[in-house]
């Protein structure tokens, strides 16, 4: 399967509960912080839900 690196663009101050639950399910911790996961359904779902904090690097 494809790997994907997602990278934090914008904090996490203020969002709601669900969504930094989400940052930390896809190990983001920090801003311009850089983690690659697998392409799967699962994944690609956290990262749409979270799509204006995050982008995604190829």
């Amino acid at each position: 399967m494809a790997t994907i690196k997602v990278k934090q663009t914008k904090s996490r101050i203020k969002c709601p509960k669900d969504q930094k639950r989400t940052l930390d399910a896809l190990g983001l911790k920090k801003m311009n912080q850089v983690v690659e996961h697998e392409a799967s359904p699962a994944i690609l779902g956290m990262v749409n839900k979270v799509k204006h904090l995050v982008s995604v690097v190829e």
